[in-house]
């Protein structure tokens, strides 16, 4: 750098006091043309730190932020809280004399006696002790109407005689006298008649009657030991000899197929067996095995 300096003309008053100055700012003039020139840099200022809220939205550090409890009124002083204790005790004072006195004009209402399954124990207690018995609910069975019951009684008679005529529907009129070996038939036989047919078995086979009718005879029988005989509806008269024991007696009402005693060895007899005989009209014997055939009931 070139500086061009003019000389005061001499005998300026200012010039002594200037000479000083001027030396001092030459001098710095100096050093700042042996500087070497570095290049401006501009600085920025910081960024402000910002706050993540718990929303999620950021707030900057320095924003103003709402003081916790700020909202709340101060702690009252012990004695504006006596004054509060005094008022609240006169207030339930003064409740409590008009509930009192309410209930001294009312008219007690009538206590209606419940059904209870217990008479000492329940659930809480009541004041003064006593402990209050459970309520039990009773079942009110309303009365059935006369007529639906009539009506009811008689489905029920009506069905129980339907079944009884269907089971009678199915019933055979008339059935084989017993279960064995035919043995012998109707006709002469060692000299003599024999009026009957032989079905023989075993001791205490049973022996059923062969159609609806009644017992006239169950007893003892001269040559057949003990017999049953028993007068059919039609007045046919059957017979059931040699028999071991009774099961129906004189009397007695039976049905086709219903035992009436048991096959034996009783009488003259040459083995356990039934002798079977029929007797038209009651008094007119006849061959036992085509008068069953007739009726459905084959043997022999």
């Amino acid at each position: 750098m070139q500086l061009a300096l003019r000389a005061a003309p001499p005998g300026s008053r200012s010039t002594a006091a200037a000479e000083p100055q001027a030396s001092e700012a030459l001098t710095e003039a100096l050093l700042v043309a042996q500087t070497p020139t570095r290049p401006l840099r501009i600085v920025e200022p910081a960024p402000t730190p910002e706050v993540i809220l718990a929303s999620g939205t950021a707030e900057p550090a320095d924003a103003p932020r709402s003081v916790r409890g700020a909202h709340r009124l101060p702690t009252p002083t012990p004695a504006l809280r006596g004054r509060i204790l005094i008022a609240a005790a006169a207030v339930g004072a003064f409740a409590a004399a008009g509930h009192s006195l309410g209930n001294a004009g009312a008219t007690t209402a009538p206590k209606v006696a419940l059904a209870s399954s217990t008479t000492g124990t329940g659930i809480g207690t009541a004041v003064g002790g006593a402990v209050p018995a459970l309520p039990r609910v009773l079942a009110v069975v309303k009365a059935a109407d006369p007529g639906a019951v009539q009506q009811l009684a008689k489905g029920e008679r009506m069905g129980v005689e339907r079944a009884a005529r269907e089971a009678a529907a199915r019933r055979p009129l008339y059935v084989v006298p017993a279960v064995g070996t035919f043995t012998s038939g109707f006709g002469a036989r060692w000299g003599t008649v024999h009026y009957g047919d032989d079905i023989a078995n075993a001791i205490g086979t049973p022996i059923v009657s062969v159609g609806d009718g009644t017992v006239i005879d169950a007893g003892p029988a001269e040559g057949f030991g003990q017999w049953v005989r028993v007068r059919l509806d039609d007045g046919t008269v059957t017979v059931y000899g040699h028999v071991d024991s009774f099961v129906a007696h004189q009397g007695d009402k039976v049905k086709a197929g219903q035992e009436i005693a048991t096959i034996g060895n009783r009488g003259q007899s040459t083995g356990p067996h039934l002798h079977f005989e029929v007797w038209l009209n009651g008094t007119d014997k006849v061959d036992p095995k085509p008068w069953l055939a007739e009726r459905g009931i084959f043997v022999g």
